[in-house]
């Protein structure tokens, strides 16, 4: 057993907290969104266009590597075949 006193909740804490209403929730959201400065039709290309090539960029590399390691391991571990 622990030697420290037990610590009480505050009262407001904890489980007697008030829930917020769906409509309340929702009003915030949409004032927090107002809040957001959203891209322009230009910026947004341009920065589909920058994922676009950082991921094809991305695919080309790991594809290089999964071929280079697969060549490897089939090399090492079983790469000619033996009549007996």
């Amino acid at each position: 057993m622990s030697d420290s006193p037990t610590v009480k909740p505050k009262s407001g804490s904890g489980r007697n907290r008030e829930r917020t209403s769906p409509v309340v929730f929702y009003r915030q959201v949409v004032a927090e969104l107002r809040k957001v400065v959203w891209p322009t039709q230009k910026e947004l290309v341009t920065y589909f266009g920058v994922v676009m090539v950082f991921v094809l960029v991305f695919i080309a590399f790991v594809s290089v590597f999964d071929l280079a390691f697969g060549k490897a391991v089939f090399a090492v571990f079983g790469g000619s075949k033996t009549s007996t």
